[in-house]
């Protein structure tokens, strides 16, 4: 009878360690968030696996002998029709596009070389800008 009794005290103790154990454990996890991510760059992918927004730094980069710095570029994608808004931020400025599905958009941009200025293209191609 004596070590049925001894039995049920260290199975008793045995689950009380384990119920603060557990306790103690869950509550460190909640703690350990990290304040800072850092990394490369960022993609947000939908359920197909598709990229839809992303944070990139892009190196500088040389197309048709023009020289571009490096850019940190934000886009946020369609499916179907890829990129319909970018941020972008250089040593040279910071540039906002939004785009339609089709050919139409808007750009927001203000740059050492081209100053500043709103540029509105419609569906069919005709183009507004505006200057201060």
């Amino acid at each position: 009878m004596k070590t049925q009794r001894f039995a049920i005290a260290l199975t008793l103790i045995d689950l009380a360690l384990l119920i603060l154990l557990l306790a103690k454990n869950l509550s460190a996890e909640a703690q350990n968030v990290a304040p800072v991510l850092r990394g490369r760059a960022l993609e947000i992918v939908d359920s197909k696996g598709r990229v839809r927004a992303s944070i990139t730094v892009e190196p500088p980069v040389t197309m048709d002998s023009r020289a571009y710095p490096e850019t940190v570029l934000l886009r946020l994608s369609h499916p179907k029709s890829g990129p319909v808004v970018k941020i972008t931020a250089t040593e040279e400025g910071s540039a906002i596009g939004l785009s339609d599905d089709v050919d139409g958009g808007v750009e927001v941009s203000s740059t050492k070389h081209k100053g500043n200025f709103i540029k509105v293209v419609s569906r069919e191609g005709r183009e507004q800008i505006i200057k201060p």
